[in-house]
């Protein structure tokens, strides 16, 4: 992990704010989903990227019964039928 010298307070309600820069560095716009997992003692925040339930691939998803699917598994899966 990289450190970048910039230090923030979390306020009475938990949050925190990224700075702008950072978040034009990593392409997060307002609205953007993160996800947020624990590495050891560090706290991590990843832009939410959905990816397909059987290959785990991030293009052409879309949402199926509450699953993410992507295009070229949905033509596999069609064509089993």
């Amino acid at each position: 992990m990289k450190a970048i010298g910039i230090v923030r307070k979390m306020d009475e309600l938990g949050r925190i704010v990224l700075p702008v820069e950072l978040r034009r560095t990593l392409d997060i716009a307002e609205r953007d989903t993160l996800e947020i997992y624990v590495e050891g003692s560090a706290i991590v925040l990843k832009k939410y990227r959905p990816t397909c339930i059987f290959c785990n691939g991030n293009k052409d998803i879309q949402e199926f019964r509450g699953k993410n699917v992507c295009g070229k598994c949905r033509k596999e899966l069609a064509a089993d039928e």
